[in-house]
């Protein structure tokens, strides 16, 4: 009975701390949503700017925790269905094992991939920057597997979809003619030209002193 007892204790044990690991897992994914939406803006500024490789690299950095954080989930999932459903003796080292893993993923999600400052080299021109973003080309290689490229393919595909419209949308602005000077509903008078009187009037004023300097003389 005291075996029993001790089993299912340490059954209990088992499946209490595959959720408390899952937990973890779940809140790191809803964390690392900033990185990943920053890794896709970054894709985009990339290709807008003919860049595709540190487009590629952006996406394939973000495909990576995902799908390992994904795969994780489910491992431990799996390990927490069969702690409940199968003689747990018989499964304890891959219990331990699953625990032990879903640790590790966290850690070296950490580790090598950084934060947020590990999302802005991506787009560096500085030595720091890109001796870091070869390390990641190093890194990923051989760690993503065809279907998870075609994805990352797929979306860079998308993004450029986007752009394109976008461009697109604001042609129109950009060729529209430019706004030309209000014209006046009424025609501009043309200069009065003196009439008769005036003109009259002025040879007389011209006169006057002419006539005034002769009968002076």
């Amino acid at each position: 009975m005291g075996s029993s007892n001790s089993r299912v204790t340490a059954q209990d044990k088992a499946i209490l701390d595959l959720k408390l690991q899952r937990d973890k897992l779940h809140q790191y994914q809803r964390r690392i949503t900033v990185l990943t939406d920053k890794e896709t803006a970054i894709a985009k500024q990339m290709l807008a700017q003919g860049d595709k490789q540190r487009a590629l690299l952006a996406l394939r950095r973000k495909k990576y925790q995902e799908s390992l954080l994904a795969k994780t989930d489910a491992q431990l999932a799996q390990l927490e269905q069969l702690t409940s459903n199968v003689e747990f003796a018989l499964i304890q080292k891959d219990v331990v094992f699953g625990l032990q893993q879903g640790t590790r993923v966290l850690k070296e999600i950490h580790a090598e991939m950084g934060g947020i400052e590990g999302v802005e080299k991506l787009m560096g021109e500085n030595a720091e920057a890109l001796a870091y973003q070869k390390e990641i080309e190093e890194l990923l290689h051989g760690r993503i597997s065809v279907q998870e490229e075609e994805e990352v393919e797929d979306e860079l595909a998308a993004i450029a979809s986007r752009i394109a419209q976008e461009n697109a949308a604001a042609e129109p602005q950009r060729l529209r003619a430019p706004e030309l000077p209000v014209v006046p509903d009424a025609e501009p008078r043309a200069a009065e030209e003196p009439g008769p009187e005036r003109v009259d009037a002025q040879s007389s004023s011209i006169k006057q002193p002419e006539r005034r300097q002769m009968l002076a003389a």
